[in-house]
């Protein structure tokens, strides 16, 4: 295809006849993939054509050498906004501003032009994106944006805020944030009257009352793993909340659905995986090693007694491995079965007790895999973190193992045990990979802010006319 027919495109998308525009505009790319003022124009022509994700892939690959990167840029912007993903402009601006391409001016000229438009949160976003790059943001902008925002109460209840608090320092940045801190049904009508999202970490006790109040504000319920196997689902008044976020895997919904077979058609359902935050974990490139690392407290969830036979099998084979085991002593059954059988199975030498751990990145340091032998996980958040150091993961094919890890760690047998622990295969960067595509916590902050955009009162939302600042093909 020659340079005529690219110009072909651009002319049929001049008038108006995107669906043919794309189709000469693909054909000109594969011939010539290095042209990134036509990606550039692929991805507006997509843009116009309500096909955004595939915009956006266009748009991304026309940054790095496209003439105009700022308009680059507002054209990314645009196309953000109309999918629906803000969140996703600060890793955009992040990008641009340390290739030195978009500077204070301007950037605050976007936050400004976005704040006029109504899109507070994307004006956030952009401003936030420049304080992380060393660019000092307008505090009182800031502020009023914030303002601008719904504001968002937090419920967690007795089950602890532990897979809250990288949720709950990202939305402080970026709504007016309240945490219950009560003890009375009177209190959590209260704060939900003060919200206009109520966000309940945990489907149980409090998630009930909240379902059954009659606050005006949006109700957001998270449901983890074990919720789904008491009988808090059943108490629940989904028709009054807005979504239910599962974090886990196929088989927490085939208990859900089997104690409420009508929630789909209830409420919203979304699953958004819990985010890894690969910041916080070093990574090394391992190499084999003869360490195992156990993280769980003593239960019979972590099935500690397949553990202990598949070791024993391990040790049989090569008695030079060692298991090391980080956790509470939390069932006195299970731990006494688990040291009596230690004894029985004369291990003792092989297998180490290290107690509740406060710094896991730190005690995997020297560790080479990271095993888990579950009944039953919701996600598997300390193997995925361990995989994220670069550790081999050993995985019992628990119900949903498959959907969360894929196939080629996972173990039904003693056998299939050592065989991955002795394979010579040890790739760390893949492990590391694997977490970064899958599971990383921008990726899944991004979604939860695609929910919470969706429960945005209308004074939050854009409430001028959209400028259409697209470059025309």
């Amino acid at each position: 295809m020659s340079r005529a027919e690219y110009q072909h495109a651009l002319t049929l998308a001049s008038q108006d006849r995107h669906d043919q525009a794309i189709v000469f505009m693909r054909q000109y790319l594969a011939q010539y993939p290095d042209d990134t003022e036509a990606w550039n124009d692929a991805g507006v022509i997509l843009y116009r054509l309500g096909r955004y994700r595939e915009a956006i892939a266009c748009l991304v690959r026309s940054l790095d050498s496209v003439k105009d990167p700022t308009q680059a840029f507002t054209n990314l912007l645009e196309v953000y906004l109309a999918a629906g993903e803000v969140v996703s402009l600060g890793s955009l601006a992040d990008r641009m501003i340390r290739k030195g391409v978009l500077h204070d001016a301007f950037l605050q000229d976007v936050s400004r032009d976005l704040k006029e438009r109504g899109y507070f949160a994307a004006a956030i976003e952009i401003l936030l994106a420049g304080r992380r790059n060393g660019i000092p943001d307008p505090l009182e902008i800031y502020k009023e944006l914030l303002s601008k925002q719904p504001q968002i109460a937090l419920f967690c209840g007795g089950d602890g805020p532990t897979f809250l608090q990288e949720i709950q320092r990202w939305l402080a940045d970026r709504y007016p944030v309240r945490v219950f801190e009560g003890n009375t049904v009177e209190q959590v009508h209260r704060l939900m009257n003060w919200s206009d999202i109520s966000w309940f970490e945990w489907a149980t006790e409090l998630a009930e009352i909240g379902s059954e109040a009659s606050a005006l504000c949006r109700k957001i319920v998270r449901l983890h793993r074990y919720e789904a196997y008491l009988d808090w689902p059943g108490k629940i008044r989904w028709e009054n909340v807005d979504t239910l976020i599962t974090v886990g895997n196929r088989c927490v919904r085939e208990q859900l659905l089997a104690q409420v077979p009508d929630l789909e058609r209830r409420t919203r359902w979304v699953t958004i995986p819990n985010g890894i935050n690969l910041v916080k974990l070093p990574f090394s490139d391992r190499q084999r090693g003869k360490k195992l690392a156990f993280v769980g407290n003593m239960r019979m969830v972590k099935n500690p007694m397949l553990l202990l036979q598949c070791f024993k099998r391990l040790i049989e084979i090569d008695p030079e491995y060692h298991l090391f085991w980080a956790g509470k002593e939390q069932d006195a059954v299970v731990e006494q079965y688990v040291r009596h059988m230690i004894n029985t199975l004369e291990m003792k030498k092989n297998v180490h007790f290290q107690g509740w751990q406060a710094d896991i990145p730190s005690w995997l340091t020297d560790k080479h895999y990271i095993v888990c032998t579950s009944v039953i996980e919701s996600q598997g958040m300390g193997v995925l973190e361990a995989m994220a150091m670069g550790l081999k993961p050993v995985i019992h094919n628990f119900p949903g193992a498959e959907q969360i890890f894929g196939k080629e760690w996972l173990f039904d047998t003693l056998e299939q045990f050592c065989a991955l622990v002795l394979a010579p295969q040890y790739e760390s960067r893949r492990y590391r990979q694997f977490v970064e595509k899958h599971y990383s916590l921008q990726q899944q902050l991004s979604r939860i802010g695609k929910v919470l955009s969706s429960l945005e009162t209308p004074v939050s939302r854009s409430i001028y006319p959209r400028k259409a600042v697209l470059a025309q093909p």
